[in-house]
């Protein structure tokens, strides 16, 4: 338990690091999607609402399923 978290990091001010940090690719936040979805606003009577939201987490997902699905795309 006496080990701080961070004993197992390397050490960033050695000469391996100090010459490949430069050089390091930075990425940020989610990956890009190949056919990112648009955000809109669409109004739904609360039973379509409270149908999908009774599933749990992923309700919006699973409206775009269905409607990917009823649409044959």
């Amino acid at each position: 338990m006496g080990d701080a978290p961070d004993d197992d990091l390397p050490d960033l001010s050695a000469p391996y690091w100090l010459e490949r940090l430069p050089e390091a690719k930075i990425r940020r936040g989610r990956p890009k999607a190949e056919a990112p979805k648009i955000s809109t606003t669409i109004r739904l009577s609360p039973e379509v609402i409270a149908h999908f939201k009774a599933g749990g987490p992923g309700w919006q997902s699973r409206i775009d399923a269905a409607l990917r699905k009823l649409v044959g795309v």
